[in-house]
């Protein structure tokens, strides 16, 4: 369901089929990159050894969004403000494929 503002509320499926957490986005890559930035994640970009599945249903449908995604760590750039950490995680998502829940 899209709400007022246009964004759209996307919740992640676990591989046993729990959903345990809503990430909301225009589009369902909004919510996929903040999903993978909660992933472990690699000391750098070089050193990103594996992806993981992350399985987004949308709300409303049967749609169910499946993505490659990772997360590593970097410094954070020099115009970022004084209250952010050193280091901040980074994420970046590849989608794969839609697949649609049979009810």
């Amino acid at each position: 369901m899209v709400r007022e503002d246009g964004k759209r509320n996307f919740v992640l499926v676990e591989d046993d089929g729990e959903e345990t957490s809503v990430f909301s986005g225009k589009y369902p890559r909004q919510a996929a990159l903040k999903a993978a930035r909660r992933l472990p994640a690699a000391p750098s970009l070089e050193d990103v050894d594996g992806k993981a599945t992350i399985r987004l249903r949308e709300r409303g449908t049967d749609k169910v969004h499946v993505y490659e995604g990772w997360a590593w760590i970097e410094e954070k750039d020099d115009d970022a403000p004084d209250w952010m950490d050193d280091e901040v995680t980074r994420a970046n998502v590849s989608k794969q494929r839609i697949e649609h829940i049979e009810s």
